[in-house]
């Protein structure tokens, strides 16, 4: 779903709590960029330091795209279809 304001990156999902896919190409960048991180974390980090780390390693990865998106993206809240304004 398509952000009324083209400052955000990510907007907000039409059901639910969080965002959906990137409006910008500064969303898709950053969304490609996590998903190579951690494809790249299979070889570089699984399997040279083990299932432990690499789970430490995608938790931050994620935290951290989640961190952008709260600051990138609308805000979030609950949302049940389209909006009553």
């Amino acid at each position: 779903m398509p952000s009324d304001d083209p400052g955000y990156w990510f907007p907000a999902k039409r059901y639910g709590w969080g965002w959906g896919p990137p409006c910008t190409w500064q969303g898709w960048l950053i969304f490609i960029l996590y998903f190579a991180l951690i494809i790249a974390g299979i070889p570089l980090v699984q399997r040279v330091y083990g299932d432990v780390r690499f789970i430490l390693f995608v938790t931050i990865a994620t935290v951290v795209l989640v961190g952008i998106c709260w600051l990138t993206g609308e805000p979030p809240r609950w949302r049940w279809g389209k909006d009553e304004h």
